[in-house]
């Protein structure tokens, strides 16, 4: 199993988008089967603007292709929904997903990581929902389950690029605990793994 990546939904740090603005409060809710292709739609492009529009990181147009079909089609997320051990959340403002925390079993390379360990594998907020305080919801919701559903530490990887993200995460405590390649096709991301406790 490919490690996942927390650090997306910290952003590049860009303005919330005009929508942002005239929103209703958002309901954060467990995320449904039915969820799985609105999940698809935004943790793809969720991925992009951060990732590549945001960073600038330069994947080759077909390992990129190939990472974003295979992590965020509808029978993947519907697959991972149903994961036994994780978790998900939504961020649902009627009936738009505009963010999402994945919880699961631990899978960092690290030698003190355990699969009974709790990671937090996704936390993504769209574009034009940053800013409204949604991250910092789902991220607390899926610390305390995280809490309640490991038998040590917590964990997180996040890309190194990323000091956002890691500025967050240093704020609910914790810290830097390894390095390692996270594979986007045969492009591979440096990592940070983060943990606390």
């Amino acid at each position: 199993m490919t490690p996942s990546r927390a650090g997306s939904a910290a952003s590049t740090g860009a303005a919330p988008g005009a929508m942002a603005e005239a929103m209703t409060e958002a309901l954060i809710r467990p995320a449904r089967p039915e969820d799985a292709a609105a999940l698809a739609v935004l943790g793809r492009q969720t991925f992009v603007d951060t990732f590549v529009e945001g960073f600038g990181i330069p994947y080759p147009a077909a390992d990129l292709a190939g990472f974003l079909d295979k992590s965020f089609s509808v029978e993947t997320l519907q697959t991972k929904l149903a994961e036994p051990g994780a978790a998900w959340w939504v961020a649902d403002r009627d009936g738009e997903i505009l963010g999402f925390a994945n919880t699961g079993p631990n899978t960092l390379p690290h030698p003190d990581a355990r699969p009974s360990h709790a990671e937090l594998r996704r936390l993504y907020i769209g574009r034009d929902a940053q800013g409204l305080g949604l991250g910092t919801k789902l991220l607390k919701l899926a610390l305390e389950w995280m809490e309640t559903h490991t038998d040590g530490p917590l964990w997180i990887g996040v890309w190194s690029g990323n000091e956002k993200a890691q500025k967050l995460y240093a704020a609910y405590g914790f810290e830097k605990a390894g390095e390692y390649d996270y594979p986007v096709g045969a492009w591979n991301d440096h990592e940070f793994i983060l943990r606390r406790g």
